[in-house]
């Protein structure tokens, strides 16, 4: 029996999801996770929308999810 036309490989990906709103700013002993929340969640309001459609990109190959809590 030859090759098979169509090879595909199941690959597992895990989703991160930032809560949004995100801390405001940083606070002195903030652990990594919560500065990190926070910069995510800022990135996704930024000013400009040829930004934020560059950002939804990034996100999206990375798989990071953005949900309103």
């Amino acid at each position: 029996m030859g090759k098979q036309s169509i090879e595909y490989q199941k690959v597992m990906t895990e989703i991160v999801w930032v809560n949004l709103p995100g801390p405001n700013e940083p606070d002195p002993g903030m652990s990594g996770g919560e500065l990190l929340h926070g910069f995510l969640a800022e990135l996704h309001e930024a000013p400009s929308e040829e930004l934020r459609t560059y950002i939804r990109g990034v996100c999206n190959k990375w798989n990071i999810r953005f949900r309103k809590g």
